[in-house]
Order: structure tokens, then C-alpha cells, then sequence
């Protein structure tokens, strides 16, 4: 009587925790390999145990991944040398893929961070337009984009339209870094470009590469994360490039040439 009860008690523990798993890291097939079975080492459930770890990761960090920009901006109460056309055409990156993602059914863990990028992106681009003088512009941005984003997500947006938004993700991740990356440049620093957030954005998006192939099998998601990554490098290289030059050391080198 007593072993019955302890194969009860043990049974309704482990149901919550494979509830748990099956519905975010593995399907039954692989939670049979792992704790029936006990093949630890079985590839291709081990693929996609660590996909889904990457992918619920990525998710989780992006929650926070703009926060320091967003502060940094609020704290300086400046936006000096952040391009609004790049906030722009990220954002057209960032809707493109969750549209695509959502149209095409694929799971929340292999696209979840657009989610919150989104709206981080949506919070910097007023934050630009607000620090430059024109908060009613950026109010209007808001509004704009988001009667536009209703539009893609709704049912009246064919695949065909979503599926072209997807693949101009390429052309417009590659112009809006590089906008960035010629502003940083010339100005011979990356302004207000907040170090973390550049750093982690290409740790994501090097993450999404095997991701997106182990979770979506969809060839396109996989190489616009192939061109989210070099571009987002070359932000990341030049951020430590110019990690000790500054605005504000670069004012005080002009006084000192003038005088």
C-alpha cells in the first residue's frame, strides 16, 4: 500500500514537470529518449533540446535587450548619432519576420523576440523624434505604424504580400546598418549607440541562425539571420573601435585645434 502511494505521489510530480517540457523544449518522442530510455545522447532530440533552449532564451533577453538604449537616451536626453531612417528600416525587419512567423504558423520560440524588439524599437524611434524637437511626430510615427502593422497582421494581407515583406527584410537590414554604420563614421564615434544593446542584438541574431533552421526548416528566416549577424558585426566592431572616443571628447579635440 505504501509503495502504491509513493508511485502515485511520484507520478503526479513528474506529470506538471513533463508538462512542463513537452511544452516548451521537446516533443514526447524525445522526453521517451531522455527519461525512459535514459539516452542522453541521442542527436537529433539533443538538437532540438538546445534549439528551443536558444530559442526561449533569445525571447527572454530580448525583453531587455533595448532597455539600456532606451535608457541612455532618456538619461543624456539626447539622440546623437541614432539614425531614424535605421529605426525605420529595422522596423520593417522586425514586422516583416513576425508577420511571416505568424502567417506561416511557426512556433512563438522561434520568433517570440520580434514581439519585443517591436515595441522597444517603436519606443527609441519616438525617443529620436522627441529628442530632436518633433514629439508630435514621433506620436504620429506611433499611430502610423501601428494601423500599418493591423493591416499586415490581418487575414486581408495575403502570404504572397507577407512573404515579399519577409524578403525585403535583406535589402533593408543591410541599408539601415549601413546608415548607421557611415553615421558613426563620420561623426568618429557611435554617438549614443548603446554598447550592450549592439552586443547582445548579435548574440541574438547569431542564435537565430541555427534556430531558425532547426525550428522552421525555412530557408529565407535562416538567411536574413545570416545578414542580421554580419550587419549587426559590423556595428559591434565599430562600437569597440570607437570605444573611447565620445561626443564630448571629440568636442574638446576641435576646441583644442581652434585655439
Amino acid at each position: 500500500m505504501a509503495e502504491g502511494s509513493v508511485l502515485v505521489e511520484g507520478s503526479s510530480f513528474m506529470d506538471p514537470f513533463k508538462g512542463f517540457l513537452l511544452t516548451y523544449f521537446m516533443p514526447e518522442s524525445c522526453y521517451d529518449e531522455f527519461f525512459l530510455n535514459f539516452n542522453l545522447l541521442d542527436v537529433p532530440c539533443l538538437k532540438i533540446l538546445l534549439s528551443k533552449g536558444l530559442g526561449i532564451g533569445i525571447i527572454l533577453g530580448s525583453v531587455m535587450v533595448k532597455l539600456p538604449q532606451i535608457f541612455k537616451l532618456m538619461g543624456s536626453k539626447s539622440a546623437e548619432g541614432l539614425s531614424f531612417q535605421t529605426i525605420l528600416l529595422e522596423l520593417l525587419a522586425i514586422t516583416g519576420t513576425m508577420a511571416y512567423s505568424i502567417h506561416n504558423k511557426f512556433p512563438f520560440s522561434a520568433w517570440g523576440e520580434a514581439l519585443f524588439l517591436m515595441l522597444q524599437t517603436i519606443a527609441i524611434g519616438f525617443l529620436i523624434q522627441r529628442y530632436g524637437g518633433n514629439t508630435s511626430r514621433g506620436l504620429l510615427f506611433i499611430v502610423v505604424y501601428v494601423g500599418l502593422l493591423i493591416l499586415v497582421l490581418s487575414p486581408v494581407t495575403p502570404l504572397s504580400v507577407v512573404t515579399y515583406l519577409q524578403a525585403s527584410n535583406m535589402p533593408a537590414i543591410i541599408i539601415g546598418r549601413l546608415i548607421q554604420a557611415v553615421s558613426n563614421f563620420r561623426n568618429g564615434h557611435t554617438g549614443q549607440l548603446s554598447a550592450i544593446s549592439v552586443f547582445l542584438l548579435f548574440a541574438g541574431s547569431l542564435a537565430r541562425i541555427f534556430t531558425s533552421l532547426q525550428e522552421t526548416g525555412d530557408t529565407l528566416m535562416a538567411l536574413t539571420y545570416v545578414i542580421s549577424s554580419t550587419c549587426n558585426g559590423t556595428i559591434a566592431l565599430q562600437v569597440l573601435y570607437y570605444w573611447n572616443s565620445s561626443p564630448e571628447h571629440k568636442k574638446k579635440k576641435k576646441k583644442k585645434k581652434s585655439e
